[in-house]
């Protein structure tokens, strides 16, 4: 077999369709498929991010109707303006049931709040020790919200010898304005 020019540039052409197709057709389908898998890696960590922050979303609404339920049981537990007096003479009861004398109210100007006001009372009573302790705790027992911001005992010589303590004390109770608790 003779090898000349044709021969040759046929050989060169059969060696070079080869490294031509690698350099014009495979190399940028490389590129093209590792493009494709940079950005399938990009969407899909977006996706990721995505289910997380509904996971969060869904959490967060959870977490929301808990809040509001909280708020509704709180609310229900605050009487309306027009139940004040109610809860007066609850406590006045309670009072005169754990063994204190009837107590004297002095009702002071209401304190506004955002969705809520709170009634302070003046009660001042006198009793023994056993008597007052059980009064706080029938207090506490009450399903309306008080606090006792402001409370004095006065002892003298006389309570030593008797017993019955002399008690002023600021009872506030907190209700809402106007509507139904």
């Amino acid at each position: 077999m003779r090898f000349g020019i044709r021969e040759l540039i046929m050989l060169t052409l059969v060696l070079a369709a080869p490294a031509a197709s690698y350099f014009f057709v495979f190399m940028p389908q490389t590129e093209r498929i590792q493009k494709a898998r940079v950005e399938i890696e990009h969407k899909m960590e977006m996706l990721d991010n995505l289910r997380a922050e509904t996971a969060r979303t869904q959490d967060l609404m959870l977490a929301n109707q808990q809040i509001s339920d909280s708020i509704e049981t709180i609310e229900a537990r605050l009487p309306t303006d027009k139940e004040v007096d109610m809860i007066v003479r609850q406590v006045t009861d309670l009072a005169v049931a754990s063994g204190l004398a009837q107590p004297a109210l002095k009702s002071e100007q209401p304190v506004g709040a955002a969705g809520y006001r709170e009634q302070p009372l003046t009660l001042t009573t006198e009793g023994t020790f056993a008597g007052f302790y059980n009064f706080l705790l029938s207090l506490e027992q009450l399903p309306r919200i008080t606090r006792i911001p402001d409370f004095k005992v006065n002892t003298d010589a006389k309570t030593a010898e008797t017993g019955i303590l002399k008690i002023e004390f600021t009872l506030s109770i907190y209700f809402q304005q106007g509507g139904a608790s």
